[in-house]
């Protein structure tokens, strides 16, 4: 009982001393708080930011793959270098008819990403990308209907003029609000029936976001063949985890469709939709360990400033020190004191802090279009952060009071 009564006496002691020294108080604990709204607001947008990059690549296709042209910089290594082709459709085709995996495959190609789209008297600009695509194809790619239905098999086949639209095309081409299904649009010198609207995806990364549009696989060869057309195939493991077995048995398939020997180099892309988002996220990695520094460094300012401050307070309060160890108050007690005023005086300046950081770290969100969140892990390594800050810069005054002989203190002027 006598041990809590004490403390308690510390805590009011250390609260009085405080509010005697408000601005003294106020200045230290904004310093702080600077401190740890630096760290905790850089470190809550790299977490957000972070959150959103995953969350685009997984609308892009989660647990997808995908395999394409190669890029010829992609090229090297030890194999014989073969012709770095285009795939066809053929190859495509034979592809998704031959690959035994328990997946979802489609094949895709770019039409265009120059069309102009009409519907009445509204026309968009020529920068709209059309895509052949196949009745598999927004399974893989993470797209969904909003309106009307997906293209089937057999309108993929015959190559029908019909059409889904991104939900900005439709915004801009049916400007009065009706409903977009089965009315007639014009996609370069073609009328197609839409059939589908797409659900909101954004524009995130630089993707055609929502100015898209798809068409049946068969229609883009004939509406907009080029020789330099090569197409994408996507694959979508049934089982998640068995994504780089998928990945393994595709590649092995397609050498051989390919007609690739072990001694040839691979001549084709496969590469997962999860490795730009990892990528990306490596690299703001980078600058998590930049903004932590940042912070610690401040931290660092903060927790000498508060060790001053608190030598100043040591010095002022010299006589009361005298005056409580004539009473009898033990160096133990005149210690406890001291921490608790710089422990408080730290957990004070880290509160207001990480409101600061959260506050800061999710406004700078607002522009990236990520996520309010409120980084709990962040919030504990502050709150720890400046307990030992205030035990750091409250444990060298905390000693110097308790050690002042009370004869001399009582003297002190």
């Amino acid at each position: 009982m006598r041990i809590s009564n004490l403390l308690i006496d510390n805590l009011k002691i250390s609260v009085n001393s405080i509010r005697s020294n408000l601005l003294r108080t106020i200045l230290t604990v904004l310093i702080i708080a600077i401190g740890i709204m630096a760290l905790v607001g850089i470190l809550t947008a790299v977490d957000s930011i972070k959150s959103t990059i995953s969350g685009e690549f997984q609308n892009m296709g989660s647990n997808t793959f995908t395999i394409r042209k190669q890029d010829s910089r992609q090229r090297g290594g030890n194999r014989r270098n073969v012709e770095n082709k285009k795939i066809d459709y053929e190859e495509a085709l034979r592809f998704k008819n031959e690959f035994e995996f328990p997946a979802i495959v489609s094949v895709s190609v770019n039409g265009t990403g120059m069309a102009t789209i009409k519907y009445a008297d509204e026309k968009t600009d020529p920068n709209i990308s059309v895509y052949g695509i196949d009745e598999n194809y927004l399974l893989t790619s993470g797209r969904e209907i909003d309106l009307g239905r997906n293209f089937t098999s057999s309108e993929i086949s015959s190559g029908e003029n019909i059409i889904i639209i991104g939900s900005e095309l439709k915004k801009l081409l049916f400007v009065s609000g009706e409903s977009a299904i089965d009315k007639f649009i014009s996609v370069g010198n073609s009328r197609y029936r839409v059939v589908g609207v797409l659900k909101e995806k954004g524009t995130s990364f630089g993707g055609d976001g929502d100015k898209i549009c798809f068409v049946p696989l068969n229609n883009a060869r004939q509406n907009f063949s080029t020789s330099e057309r090569s197409y994408t195939i996507s694959i979508m493991p049934d089982d998640p985890n068995l994504l780089e077995i998928a990945v393994g048995e595709a590649e092995g398939l397609f050498r051989k469709i390919r007609k690739l020997t072990i001694y040839d180099e691979t001549n084709f892309s496969v590469s997962k939709s999860d490795s730009l988002a990892n990528m990306l996220i490596e690299n703001i990695s980078v600058v998590t360990i930049g903004a932590t520094l940042i912070g610690l460094i401040t931290l660092l300012g903060a927790s000498i400033g508060l060790m001053n401050i608190m030598l100043v307070s040591v010095s002022e309060r010299t006589r009361e020190i005298g005056i409580r160890k004539a009473l009898g108050a033990k160096s133990e007690t005149i210690k406890q004191q001291f921490l608790f005023e710089s422990v408080f005086i730290g957990q004070m300046g880290g509160v207001l802090g990480i409101i600061l950081g959260i506050i800061a770290g999710n406004m700078i969100t607002l522009f990236t279009g990520g996520q309010f969140i409120v980084p709990w892990l962040w919030v504990l390594l502050g709150v720890f952060l400046c307990f030992i800050v205030g035990i750091a810069s409250g444990y060298l005054p905390a000693v110097k009071a308790s050690k002042l002989d009370p004869i001399v203190a009582l003297r002190y002027e």
